[in-house]
């Protein structure tokens, strides 16, 4: 293991253009931290400003948590505090950024950003997997995918992985872009486009451009791993700088899928064919949209010379997190797949047919909740999912939300779901409640909705009640 990334208050004041507070300019930085909550003895504590708080007012519960310094932008806020150095800066938010890409590039790590509407956080973490096989590898925590979260992930490569595998988010055009010039990617990602973050723009269209940010500032050096199934990614990477590797299904690209067998609650089996051999593919994880991420790894895994079949056989452990098509096995033979984490057009109709296409006996039950930031086109996108639960065999499907969750349930049953089989709940606490007492012996369950509707409620109380 190499020697970390040497980081002083000298070094900070340096990097930032900021102005030390305090004798303590050798002071070494342990590592950096934005909440005084989760802070560890030894770090950097960085003051946020942000829309509902402001990190300058909890200097003092940051230096008893343990903070070595502070970097700041008011620097009153350093003279009540014991802290021993401070660096003032005009912009913290800034700094953080500019102090997180002289970490990246002092690392010498190569950096992998994954973007795209649907399935970034599954692809990363397959990824991530996959590039384990023949190396040390970083992956960002969670959902750290936005202007904050990238900056603090790229900090932790400190301590010199090979490789980085960073989530890009995004729910405005430019954010992308700046996360690109900040983690400088050797390799980038691109896994689809879907009508997500609808409210903040006009169109998909407009998605699709603001996603193709991540193309920027590409070089000769750069990998762009594109899903040639999506003809709004494929026809942006056209005249990118740098080699292009493509994956889908449905096309004639790099890494390509063929005799795919779906397995429903069993997730998926396919051949995979790739320039440098063919194998099968297994993947536990639920529906079609999870073989295409499974293809986008084991695409990036090929780029740095890792052999398909390897990438393959790492990719197929990789089981499915809570809220992110986790199944439970209940009494009486009911299933719940806890699909609970988010919910958009796309991501629904993908898991509703991977529930559909399952060969396991027994009554299927949807339990969605609103779809939010989906813009003006929010009622016709959740009629639209409405008649995809009636065409794909559901007996039973509980909607929870507000007047969209409503549109969805009334348009599938104008395309033929009988109306007693659908019910309509406010809130998730309401339907979990109404929701026990209908389930029946053999139901597959799947519980989907946005964060905001709190479906993981459902999950919960039903795996309480029927474990």
């Amino acid at each position: 293991m190499e020697e970390r990334v040497p980081l002083s208050f000298g070094d900070l004041a340096r990097v930032v253009d900021g102005r030390i507070v305090g004798s303590s300019a050798a002071a070494l930085i342990d590592g950096v931290s934005i909440d005084s909550r989760t802070l560890r003895s030894g770090d950097l504590f960085v003051a946020i400003r942000g829309d509902r708080f402001d990190g300058h007012r909890f200097v003092n519960e940051a230096v008893a948590a343990g903070a070595v310094g502070a970097l700041v932008s008011d620097e009153s806020a350093l003279e009540p505090s014991s802290v021993a150095v401070g660096v003032v800066v005009d912009d913290t938010l800034r700094a953080l950024q500019v102090l997180s890409q002289h970490v990246r590039r002092a690392s010498g790590a190569r950096v992998v950003a994954i973007t795209g509407s649907v399935g970034k956080t599954t692809t990363k973490e397959l990824t991530a997997e996959a590039l384990g096989a023949r190396y040390r590898v970083f992956r960002s925590h969670g959902n750290f995918n936005n202007h904050i979260g990238v900056p603090l992930s790229l900090l932790e490569l400190r301590t010199r992985p090979e490789v980085a595998v960073i989530e890009f988010g995004m729910s405005a055009s430019g954010e992308i872009r700046r996360l690109v010039e900040i983690a400088e990617p050797d390799l980038r990602v691109w896994t689809n486009v879907a009508e997500v973050h609808g409210e903040f723009f006009q169109s998909i269209e407009a998605i699709a451009d603001a996603k193709a940010e991540i193309l920027e500032g590409a070089t000769k050096e750069t990998v762009t791993v594109a899903n040639g199934d999506d003809h709004r990614v494929m026809g942006r990477v056209v005249g990118v700088p740098g080699r292009l590797a493509t994956f889908g299904a449905s096309v004639d690209a790099d890494v390509m899928a063929t005799d795919v067998d779906d397995l429903g609650l069993d997730g998926t089996r396919a051949a995979v064919r790739t320039p440098v051999g063919s194998m099968s593919v297994t993947t536990p994880l639920l529906g079609r949209g999870n073989l295409a991420n499974v293809l986008a790894a084991v695409t990036v895994a090929l780029q740095l010379q890792i052999s398909p079949t390897e990438a393959a056989a790492r990719v197929a452990a990789v089981g499915a997190p809570p809220g992110r098509g986790q199944i439970h096995r209940l009494a009486r033979g009911v299933l719940v797949v806890d699909d609970s984490y988010n919910a958009n057009p796309l991501a629904v109709k993908t898991a509703l047919q991977a529930v559909a296409v399952d060969r396991r006996q027994g009554r299927r039950v949807a339990v969605l909740g609103e779809m939010l930031e989906l813009g003006r086109r929010a009622d016709a996108l959740h009629r639209d999912t409405g008649r995809a639960v009636a065409a794909a065999g559901f007996g039973l499907l509980v909607t929870v939300g507000g007047a969209f969750a409503k549109a969805l349930g009334e348009a599938a049953v104008e395309a033929g779901l009988a109306a007693d089989s659908v019910k309509h709940y406010d809130d998730s606490n309401a339907a979990a409640t109404s929701l026990a007492g209908l389930l029946r012996n053999d139901d597959l369950v799947l519980i989907k909705g946005s964060r905001g509707v709190q479906t993981d409620r459902v999950v919960k109380r039903i795996v309480g009640e029927w474990a």
